[in-house]
């Protein structure tokens, strides 16, 4: 317990010495986040805040894994989905603040990208003769047959877009994701699933490290590079661990997400009206006038709560 503990800490020094360096540079080179009009007047002010900061705690873990973790091809997996998917998110970034493309990548390049990336992870596992099963909790394992490479894609595009989603306010995506990420943590510790713990603690601490400057009010931020870097790890994590459908409740934050934006969009095409004021819900408190500290706050709570409800569930029924 105490190595792991000590590799949160490792990680969080090294994201924070990260950060000291590469803030002053992103500024230097004026790699800033453009805001949109559309959003939350106040968060015009934070035009020209340098973005892509999800760099810091990603180059975090994968120094810390590679000097402290075992060769354990499980942890080395999840790694690779974080920069994978985060790649995708550099792209993204880089063509919004260094090339000046307001709509950054495409959505369908976007999409493209994130659907190869998860069928390399399903190929990955079937090379590793992982058990290609759903287990439903005190209900046991379902084969899924030739369903189960399209499981796999809904559940890693979903998670990552949802981690996505939920990146809008100083903060609250990096706290939502630490929670997740010890939740997986104590998931594998439980499980004796070695490499998982490893990366979840060594993500955590980078995280924590980043939250010192994202915090509001944010001196940087994660970017697309950081918040799809986290849903590529955690969806990984999900399905390593077969626990995709307590991700419902180890996630619930980003699942409230989705859901609002799904909501908001289905009814303004059926009524022309809005049932929030703004989706993703975040933006709905922040516009009922709640601090974004507020928001942060009752939301983290939420996630941590959903966290352990999912976690007693898995002492529960496994």
């Amino acid at each position: 317990m105490l190595i792991y503990a000590g590799i949160l800490l490792v990680a969080f020094i090294f994201a924070l010495v990260l950060g000291m360096v590469l803030i002053p540079v992103l500024r230097r080179l004026k790699i800033g986040q453009s805001i949109r009009t559309v959003g939350p007047k106040r968060h015009l002010s934070k035009a020209g805040t340098p973005t892509m900061g999800g760099v810091i705690f990603l180059v975090s873990a994968l120094v810390v894994t590679a000097v402290f973790m075992p060769r354990d091809p499980l942890g080395y997996l999840v790694l690779f989905m974080a920069v994978a998917f985060g790649s995708i998110g550099f792209a993204d970034d880089y063509l919004k603040v260094v090339r000046k493309q307001p709509l950054g990548l495409k959505a369908r390049y976007k999409l493209a990208g994130q659907i190869v990336f998860s069928i390399v992870f399903y190929l990955i596992l079937k090379a590793l003769s992982f058990d290609e099963v759903l287990v439903l909790p005190w209900l046991g394992a379902i084969d899924l047959g030739w369903a189960y490479p399209i499981f796999i894609l809904l559940v890693m595009v979903g998670t990552v877009n949802a981690v996505n989603l939920s990146d809008g306010l100083d903060g609250l995506a990096g706290g939502l994701g630490v929670i997740t990420l010890l939740g997986f943590a104590v998931i594998g510790w439980l499980g004796n699933i070695e490499g998982l713990i490893y990366i979840s603690v060594a993500l955590a601490g980078g995280i924590m490290g980043f939250l010192v400057f994202n915090l509001h009010p944010a001196k940087v931020f994660m970017g697309d590079t950081g918040s799809l870097a986290i849903g590529g790890a955690i969806a990984a994590m999900a399905v390593l661990a077969h626990t995709e459908i307590l991700l419902l409740m180890l996630g619930i934050v980003f699942v409230l997400e989705t859901i609002s934006v799904i909501i908001q969009v289905l009814y303004f095409k059926m009524t022309r009206r809005r049932v929030f004021l703004m989706a993703p819900i975040h933006h709905h408190f922040e516009l009922k006038g709640w601090s974004e500290w507020k928001v942060c706050l009752a939301f983290w709570l939420i996630q941590l709560a959903g966290t352990v409800a999912a976690l007693a569930i898995w002492l529960a029924a496994y």
